[in-house]
């Protein structure tokens, strides 16, 4: 008997800004990119709001609120070897802490190593999350304008 394809996902991942120039990031613990500086998010539950579970992602990673919470892209992660493969489709948002005072704690320290503010784009730590890499490269600018809105159907 074949083994079944693996499903298809959509997670939402969070660029959460401080001040004008430094991004959340943890250092993953999971088995997918395991080692590799990410973003906080998650998967999209069912019925949820891409805004809703970037909220709930950060709140049960990092403890924070955050607000102010924008779509910038979509993109589309396949990674098809290793002992689980995985297809994402990530909603990729970006959002300011709500108090900016707050500062992260690790939630989650089964799946993250810690939360840590870095500059964006110089002092990125290395190794990236695949899909983070690949949106630097691509020259996603967090800070840069607000996206446009969708054209009408």
């Amino acid at each position: 008997m074949v083994a079944p394809a693996p499903a298809v996902a959509v997670a939402v991942a969070v660029f959460v800004l401080k001040g004008e120039s430094s991004v959340l990031l943890g250092r993953r613990l999971s088995e997918i990119g395991r080692d590799t500086f990410a973003l906080p998010g998650g998967r999209l539950e069912f019925g949820e709001s891409f805004e809703a579970c970037a909220r709930r992602e950060v709140k049960e990673e990092t403890g924070m609120d955050i607000e102010r919470i924008e779509v910038l892209q979509v993109i589309n992660f396949v990674e098809p070897t290793g002992p689980s493969p995985a297809h994402f489709v990530t909603v990729l948002v970006r959002a300011v802490p709500a108090d900016p005072s707050q500062e992260p704690t690790n939630l989650e320290p089964h799946k993250c190593a810690g939360w840590d503010w870095f500059p964006w784009p110089t002092g990125l730590p290395r190794p990236l999350f695949g899909p983070l890499d690949a949106v630097l490269g691509a020259g996603l600018d967090p800070f840069g304008p607000p996206p446009l809105p969708p054209a009408p159907v």
